[in-house]
């Protein structure tokens, strides 16, 4: 999934703040070949960015120790970035964090390496009252099946959600078995579901209340996954996704509504 964000980083417009993560092995804090060239990249962005570093760790080992091997990533991102960047990049802070900011439960080794990392927020610079409002993605509901293309996004209107939790609205729920119907009567369609947050903008993705976990995006677009499996769609259909808060629908949220814009789920088609 961060290489997926890291793509859409360098292939989009950048409205707010996006994310790129560096990955280490298990009690190191050295640079691969393979990080050190994405941090290369990051240092020859030519637009006026700050970045800020935060260093990460799994529960491997006592607190101490991973507060401190959190700091030195970030240390040893922040110095790399350091040598390499130009004037118009400014690195504003690093920090390590130690095992505070988890984005999943490190029941697996792959889990446990997602939470070994640096994430670096890269923000773009607003001019005072500056104001985003992106035009929504065609409705899933409107567009006929025979005019869809793969690959392209769709909204799913009123399908919005409680802050800080992955329950959705009540408007959301006619529109959820609308979709349930379209996939049962389209049996060959395959699809993502593509989980968004609001506000949190000193993480990259927000806490799941109910869960505890900072992968609130991912956990939106899960619960609609798990309500489509429940229905009987079947799983090899249906992908879910995190993308944090890139690519709000509206920044900065000024209003109650703006937020419960950004709270959302967005469909991309993967297979007719």
């Amino acid at each position: 999934m961060k290489a997926f964000l890291f793509l859409l980083f360098f292939s989009t417009v950048v409205y707010s703040q996006t994310l790129t993560s560096i990955y280490f092995k298990n009690n190191s804090y050295e640079l691969s070949t393979e990080s050190k060239q994405k941090l290369d990249s990051l240092a020859k962005l030519d637009a006026k960015f700050t970045f800020r570093i935060f260093g990460n760790a799994n529960p491997l080992g006592n607190e101490a120790l991973n507060k401190t091997l959190s700091e030195n990533r970030a240390k040893q991102v922040s110095d790399y970035l350091s040598s390499k960047i130009g004037k118009n990049i400014h690195l504003a802070s690093s920090v390590g964090l130690g095992i505070s900011k988890q984005i999943n439960d490190n029941s697996s080794e792959n889990l446990l390496a997602e939470n070994r990392r640096v994430d670096i927020f890269i923000e773009r610079f607003f001019e005072k009252g500056e104001k985003i409002s992106r035009k929504a993605y065609p409705s899933f509901f409107d567009v006929k099946i025979a005019s869809m293309k793969v690959k392209d996004t769709f909204s799913l209107p009123d399908v919005n959600f409680i802050g800080g939790r992955h329950v959705w609205l009540p408007k959301a729920k006619s529109k959820l078995y609308q979709l349930y119907n379209i996939l049962k009567e389209n049996p060959t369609l395959e699809v993502e579901l593509q989980g968004h947050i609001c506000c949190d903008y000193e993480n990259f993705d927000g806490e799941d209340q109910d869960l505890g976990t900072f992968n609130l995006s991912f956990t939106r677009a899960k619960s609609i996954k798990d309500f489509l499996l429940a229905m009987g769609i079947d799983a090899k259909r249906i992908k879910a996704e995190g993308a944090g808060h890139l690519n709000p629908v509206v920044y900065p949220e000024q209003t109650e509504l703006d937020r419960t814009k950004n709270r959302r789920v967005e469909i991309v088609l993967l297979k007719k």
